[in-house]
This record gives C-alpha cells, sequence and structure tokens, in this order.
C-alpha cells in the first residue's frame, strides 16, 4: 500500500514549495502545521514528501523557467563557467551525453580484402619514404 500524506504536510509542501519559503521560517511553518519545527526535517527525509515537494517546486515556479535557463546563456558567458555553458546546451537539446553510431557493415568482414588494402597502403608508404 503506498504511504500518503497528511494535511499538515501538504500544507508544509505549499510552504516550502515557494520562492523563499514564502517568506516563513521553518519554525513559522511549524508552528503553522502544528508540529515541532524537527519533524519538518524529518518530512523532508521522506522520499514521498519530497517527490511530492519536488513536483510542487516545479508547479510553483514553472513560470520562471525562461528566466532561468536564459540566466544560464548569461552566467556561461559573462564568468567563462563552462559547466554552465554545457546546462544551458543540455537544456536547449544541443548537447547530450548519449552517443550514437550508426554502422553500414553488414556485420561480415573480409579478411583477405582487408589485408590486401594494408599491404597497398604499406607499400605506397614505402614508395613515399624512397622519394
Amino acid at each position: 500500500m503506498a504511504k500518503t500524506l497528511n494535511a499538515d504536510q501538504y500544507v508544509a509542501i505549499e510552504w516550502l514549495s515557494r520562492p523563499n519559503k514564502g517568506g516563513k521560517t521553518y519554525e513559522e511553518i511549524a508552528d503553522i502545521c502544528g508540529v515541532h519545527f524537527n519533524t519538518i526535517g524529518n518530512w523532508r527525509k521522506d522520499p514521498v514528501f519530497d517527490a511530492e515537494l519536488k513536483r510542487a517546486i516545479v508547479r510553483n515556479n514553472s513560470d520562471r523557467l525562461p528566466e532561468l535557463i536564459e540566466s544560464l546563456a548569461e552566467i556561461a558567458m559573462r564568468d567563462g563557467n563552462a559547466a554552465m555553458a554545457k546546462l544551458a546546451l543540455q537544456v536547449n537539446g544541443m548537447l547530450t551525453d548519449k552517443v550514437e553510431v550508426e554502422t553500414k557493415d553488414s556485420g561480415t568482414v573480409d579478411v583477405d580484402a582487408l589485408r590486401a588494402r594494408i599491404l597497398a597502403a604499406k607499400g605506397a608508404e614505402s614508395q613515399d619514404s624512397v622519394h
């Protein structure tokens, strides 16, 4: 059975997901929820709470995402920050960690033809060294 969050946890998530925690401290958020401030810290360690908090952060800040992406490029250029440049390129789909290699080989290798090409290349190399 999947763990569900209670109403106090959802209230905490709403405050924690706001920029600068909505101007509240952890202690103030705990008071609003009616729990000890250490409880907020314990909730933050819970994977279910953490996942919901991350979703709320995205929901609450999605309108600022274009600004963030634009600032990545500005920081990269202004500071010469390679990590920021890489991130800006990745976010825009221009740089990926995935490398695709396409071959047109049928899967069989003509060893005799390959040997002949190697010998021909060696012969041409020795001809060049004589001249």
